[in-house]
């Protein structure tokens, strides 16, 4: 009887969901990234897709004391209590008038989910890895450290946001 031996490659990696979260790592084996663009006014931001599990419209939430401006409130998610950030207001662009036509993307940030405000889905965009390009920093280099890099698809430039330094990501107006 003759068997088959299964080997695994020590040096092969396992697909990296966020490749350009500023890691720098990405898929080796296409160094295709995909992300899910959405609008905030005329400006355009993607998120991580393997991030995003759940996209929503606009719902009533619940304001809590205290809190910085650019988070919202929470929202009841089948059970799960879920934190509203205002990507407007998160950006220095003031605070988002809601409208029914608001939607609310679900992201999953480390162990815990977040609502992110945005004004439109726009669509599911793949690029190469390589296409992405780093954020020039400027004098307030820390107003930027939520955006992982930026990418140009078809002649719009995308701000891919950094997932895990959007909260950690701290401004004046926040201490």
């Amino acid at each position: 009887m003759n068997q088959t031996e299964i080997v695994s490659e020590p040096n092969v990696a396992p697909p990296v969901t966020n490749g350009w979260d500023g890691s720098g790592a990405t898929n080796a084996s296409t160094n295709q990234t995909q992300f899910i663009s959405f609008a905030i006014g005329d400006d355009q931001y993607g998120v991580d897709i393997m991030a995003v599990r759940e996209i929503k419209g606009w719902s009533d939430i619940t304001h809590l004391p205290k809190q910085p401006d650019y988070v919202r409130g929470v929202l009841n998610l089948r059970g799960a209590i879920v934190p509203i950030v205002d990507l407007r207001c998160r950006f220095g662009q003031g605070l988002t008038e809601t409208t029914p036509l608001h939607i609310v993307i679900i992201v999953q940030i480390g162990g815990r989910q977040i609502g992110l405000i945005g004004d439109r889905v726009l669509d599911i965009v793949s690029v190469d890895a390589a296409q992405i390009q780093k954020v020039p920093r400027t004098g307030h280099g820390e107003q930027t450290n939520f955006l992982a890099g930026l990418v140009t698809h078809d002649s719009v430039m995308i701000a891919l946001i950094d997932l895990p330094n959007l909260l950690a990501a701290r401004t004046d107006s926040d201490r």
